[in-house]
């Protein structure tokens, strides 16, 4: 079967849809796994990148995104009879002081739609449960996001509490948010910086695989 109506209706945000072909496809017996890679993780790789070209805008990308998880949805009971295993399994939260939630939603959205399970620990999030939950699940990925110049500094504090643990090189850090750069990722020893949710997403897998 050719996804190319899965990634348009995802790129349309219809999850209408979205919904129907996936239906279909299973009802066709098209293997759950493959409806996930060539059609939903295909078609969010489409979003992402006119998203970071500049084409389109973070309200197209959430409705896009909204459509893809209507798909997962009714993918996951599917993937979980045939015991397919998520890619990995990522922590994400605001740090703490910090209410912001709008960037880290997208980028739980995105890591999501990339394959990854994603634990969502919400805002104000302090060091102690990022580590927490980070032990916990096992998670591989660990996503910090600030939108405050008062709040980035305590990534900072996150990041010396892991290697205080020993967990620090059992994970990948990675932090966004509008005041933060690259500098400022290297300056307090993160592992990555990315500048929006499409590109976290796909440097979240590529540091998965490192």
């Amino acid at each position: 079967m050719d996804f190319t109506e899965l990634r348009e209706a995802i790129l349309d945000g219809s999850a209408k849809q979205v919904s129907a072909i996936v239906t279909s496809a299973l009802e066709k017996g098209e293997l759950p796994e493959k409806i996930l890679s060539e059609g939903l993780i295909k078609g969010m790789d489409e979003v992402g990148e006119l998203f970071s070209n500049n084409e389109i805008y973070v309200p197209e990308v959430l409705i896009s995104v909204r459509a893809m998880k209507t798909g997962l949805e009714i993918l996951k009971p599917q993937l979980a009879l045939r015991d397919i295993k998520p890619v990995g399994v990522a922590v994400i939260g605001t740090v703490k002081d910090d209410l912001h939630d709008i960037g880290k939603n997208l980028v739980a959205m995105m890591l999501e739609g990339t394959g990854f399970e994603v634990i969502d620990a919400g805002v104000n999030v302090s060091a102690e449960q990022f580590l927490s939950l980070a032990k916990e699940h096992n998670a591989k990925i660990v996503c910090m996001s600030a939108l405050l110049t008062t709040t980035m500094s305590y990534m900072k504090e996150v990041i010396e509490a892991f290697k205080a643990d020993g967990y620090r090189d059992k994970v990948k850090i990675m932090v966004g948010g509008a005041p933060l750069s690259q500098k400022f990722a290297d300056e307090i020893g993160a592992d990555a910086y990315t500048s929006d949710a499409a590109s976290a997403a796909k440097r979240a897998l590529e540091l998965l695989n490192e």
